[in-house]
């Protein structure tokens, strides 16, 4: 009889996965996409209901580390936890011992000493969700790194284009603006490669980053590019990122003459998105922002259910998960 022979390794149990985090468009592949598009659809008709508050994450902590100003991002992400019956707290930079300078590491492992199952950090320097993903036990979302990336975003973006359109694929959507310091632009150019859709950035050369082709987009510099698109989706200037000293414009009123998207520029039924904030007279004209075919609210309600759906699929194993959800609602 052959000898049976039992390696170490053999008797150790087994390791636990990775955690999944989402700190990028890039960690998604278009089955992710689809099927979180497709949970935020079940959580949005659950919160057509008289009571909109559901028991999914009872038990289950989330910290919101925002150490750049938020409204949008940082209420929805507040609000999708509280919806899913999650534990939350929201840490800022103004008030914590950042102010005292401590470490963004530090902070993290103060926090993470609190047992949190999912961190969402905004933070203005490029790889800080990747820092605290590396420090800590918990789920990192990123809810925006610098210029870098923003990928709840970009999701929440093609939802709503999805429920206005039905249908991504194919979809012509032009981003205009300050696309070199928009990480939203980045999130989104990507998110919309990947599901089908075209892209093209429309802007000054002094504001197009070189080589963003490379993402899957195309790239003109004639405002007049816009009116081909079924979507025209609108940034504003990043003057909080602009290196001090570079002349990226002569003027804003320039800028606003040249670029600015304007009812006359935009043909009818051409529908309008902005991630906001929006600085109206510049990037954007006031008759535009509040015309029937702007979607900017609708991002903000789709926001929410996007963000419940991230949530749900990191903390209920990913499809596994999901497809619980599904049996449920059919029973």
């Amino acid at each position: 009889m052959a000898d049976i022979r039992v390696m170490r390794e053999d008797l150790l149990p087994p390791q636990q996965p990775p955690r999944r985090h989402l700190i990028s468009i890039g960690d998604l592949e278009r089955d992710d996409v689809e099927r979180l598009l497709g949970t935020a659809r079940s959580f949005g008709r659950s919160l057509e209901r008289e009571v909109k508050k559901l028991p999914t994450l009872r038990g289950r902590t989330v910290i919101n580390m925002f150490f750049e100003s938020s409204t949008r991002t940082a209420s929805s992400f507040e609000l999708a936890a509280k919806r899913l019956s999650a534990d939350t707290m929201t840490v800022r930079s103004a008030g914590s011992s950042m102010d005292k300078g401590e470490s963004l590491k530090d902070t993290a492992l103060t926090l993470a000493a609190f047992d949190p199952d999912v961190i969402v950090i905004r933070h203005e320097q490029i790889g800080a969700p990747q820092l605290v993903a590396s420090v800590v036990d918990a789920h990192i979302v990123n809810a925006g790194d610098g210029k870098h990336q923003h990928p709840t975003q970009a999701l929440l973006d093609l939802y709503t284009m999805q429920e206005e359109f039905g249908r991504l694929e194919g979809l012509h959507v032009a981003i205009v603006g300050d696309v070199l310091h928009s990480r939203v632009a980045r999130s989104d150019i990507q998110a919309l490669a990947l599901v089908g859709a075209h892209v093209t950035v429309v802007g000054p050369p002094t504001l197009i980053p070189r080589g963003i082709e490379a993402l899957g987009c195309s790239v003109s510099y004639d405002i007049d590019a816009i009116a081909a698109a079924d979507v025209v989706y609108v940034l504003r200037m990043q003057n909080e990122r602009m290196e001090k000293g570079q002349a990226y414009l002569p003027s804003i009123r320039e800028y606003a003459s040249h670029w600015g998207i304007t009812p006359a520029r935009l043909r009818p039924g051409q529908k309008v998105m902005h991630p906001g904030p929006m600085n109206r007279g510049v990037e954007i004209d006031p008759r535009v922002a509040d015309s029937v075919d702007a979607l900017v609210e609708t991002q903000v309600r789709s926001g929410l259910v996007i963000r419940m759906a991230v949530l749900y699929d990191l903390l209920t194993g990913g499809p596994v998960g999901v497809r619980a959800l599904a049996a449920a609602e059919v029973a």
